[in-house]
């Protein structure tokens, strides 16, 4: 009942940050679900539960959404599923929990410097393929592409409507990845559908405050964002 518990508050703040920044949920809910359940089932958990919010997120903005830069990361990401895939299945927990810190570190490095990184067809095309490989593994897909869509330099309105069309697509191969490899069982089943009535609540107090901040404010909520999420990761590895 603790986890259970645990969980569904989790997810209402992963689902809270989403709609405040664009891409906070996986980064919220891996490294907490992790602390409570194996990095593994964590992955899986905050997929099942995050797949429906990506996808209502993308249709009510698609208007905002910049659909063939999402398409074409999504596309690439295939690319590197096949290897995020053989990281869950093989690599101890302590190294997931390692691998999901030091990516969240690296973008919020990334964002704190307001580095410039390729984001033209190759870049993105690498960038796509490291989308694949985190969505699989760890489930942290979302700083590569904060960072890259920081670089092209969206309006907030752009940023978060493009994150969601992104993480549409590779919540679906990810998903369907899972299935493949055996990783949905029935204690990620039973601990998603006890969470995932806190992701409507999460999204609907978090976007009513999307609406009030401006675009500086927005990217200090990145930051933040980004640096919680890296001090959760190594909480949990140290643990």
């Amino acid at each position: 009942m603790v986890i259970l518990l645990s969980a569904f508050g989790i997810v209402l703040l992963g689902a809270f940050a989403q709609a405040v920044s664009g891409f906070g949920y996986a980064l919220v809910t891996v490294p907490l679900l992790a602390a409570a359940v194996d990095p593994r089932a964590a992955v899986v958990v905050s997929a099942l539960t995050g797949i429906g919010l990506t996808l209502t997120a993308a249709v009510r903005e698609r208007a905002y959404a910049r659909w063939r830069v999402a398409g074409a990361l999504t596309a690439t990401a295939l690319l590197g599923l096949p290897a995020g895939l053989l990281v869950l299945a093989r690599a101890p927990e302590r190294l997931l929990s390692a691998l999901i810190a030091a990516v969240v570190l690296g973008c919020a490095a990334l964002v704190w410097s307001g580095a410039r990184i390729r984001t033209g067809r190759l870049g993105l095309g690498a960038i796509g393929v490291i989308v694949g490989v985190l969505t699989a593994a760890t489930g942290t897909n979302g700083p590569p592409l904060v960072a890259a869509f920081h670089s092209l330099g969206y309006d907030p309105r752009t940023f978060r409507a493009t994150l969601a069309a992104t993480f549409s697509g590779t919540s679906l191969i990810g998903l369907t990845g899972f299935l493949l490899a055996g990783q949905v069982h029935a204690d990620v089943v039973r601990i998603s559908l006890v969470a995932l009535p806190a992701v409507p609540l999460g999204w609907w107090l978090g976007n009513r405050l999307f609406h009030r901040i401006d675009p500086v404010v927005f990217r200090r909520i990145v930051l933040v964002g980004l640096l919680g999420s890296a001090g959760a990761a190594l909480a949990s590895l140290a643990g």
